[in-house]
């Protein structure tokens, strides 16, 4: 290959063994090197080198750049914020919540939460914003159907890769429609289970609106994740900041007598309804780690 004719873009999607790359005002589709695919299979927001086909001739992906950061699923690579979609419908899977909290705190990735569809039910951004008082996790309270605390919303994405992620039906595509002027197909509940339909087939980067948005489909469950329960409480900084006051060091914040956190939560200072989420999924962190070798 001529490395005269190479050139630097972005991953734009990812269909087969095909590649949408973007580069300048041009997308070029490529296909990756056998021995890249090897090391790791391209994602949305990788930053590679490629060489443009020629006449009817796909280009090749030559070489992808280190990533800041990458996840699983969705497979995404170099994202700024992840931007968590709830809804009051479907009802929020906030367990899933908090699995994609730590998902992105272990990506050193900055969550933000959005609450859709307020126009359904005003309280549930307060309740939310509750639950998550002492963290240092921003709330948006907006209404893709009559445009509320979208420009707040917009304002705050500028100029980021921002992947959105949540389950099925609380609005994402119609959230982005009114977040960049996109035309997105959009899609609903299933009057039978009230379980979303899927509109978003796979993740692709968009550039729109003053952002690099990646739309992920929706999906309702993530695997439980392999990481030392020890550092499990390093992820909650409004846990973490109470650790020194904690009898026992380290501390996991479960059972053992004398816990700060657990104090807080028996006071009313941290939320009671976070803390079991916490829990639940440290327990899973346990058992995950317990058989990582089995």
């Amino acid at each position: 290959m001529d490395q005269n004719t190479s050139m630097d873009g972005i991953i734009l999607q990812g269909i087969g063994s095909f590649y949408r790359i973007e580069s300048g005002n041009q997308v070029y589709t490529c296909r990756a090197q056998k021995k890249l695919r090897k090391v790791a299979a391209p994602v949305p927001g990788d930053s590679v080198r490629f060489q443009p086909g020629t006449g009817e001739e796909d280009g090749w992906i030559e070489e992808i750049y280190p990533r800041r950061n990458a996840l699983v699923r969705p497979a995404v690579a170099n994202v700024d914020i992840l931007a968590l979609v709830i809804a009051p419908l479907p009802e929020p899977d906030l367990l899933l919540v908090e699995r994609l909290l730590l998902y992105a705190a272990q990506a050193d990735i900055d969550p933000v939460l959005i609450v859709n569809k307020q126009d359904l039910d005003s309280e549930l951004p307060g309740k939310i914003r509750m639950e998550y008082a002492g963290s240092p996790l921003k709330v948006f309270s907006v209404s893709a159907a009559d445009g509320s605390g979208i420009d707040k919303l917009r304002e705050s994405l500028r100029e980021k890769l921002v992947c959105f992620a949540g389950q099925s039906a609380v609005g994402k595509s119609s959230l982005l429609n009114a977040l960049c002027g996109l035309s997105l197909e959009t899609g609903g509940l299933s009057r039978k289970t009230e379980r979303g339909r899927h509109t978003t087939r796979r993740a692709e980067l968009m550039t729109a609106g003053g952002m690099r948005i990646i739309d992920t489909p929706g999906f309702s469950l993530l695997d439980a994740m392999e990481m030392d329960p020890q550092t499990m409480p390093d992820y909650y900084p409004e846990y973490a900041e109470l650790a020194d006051n904690c009898r026992f060091k380290p501390c996991l914040h479960d059972r053992e007598p004398g816990c700060a956190v657990r104090k807080n939560v028996e006071s009313g200072r941290l939320s009671s309804v976070r803390y079991e989420r916490y829990r639940t999924i440290l327990q899973e962190v346990r058992e995950t780690w317990k058989e990582r070798y089995r």
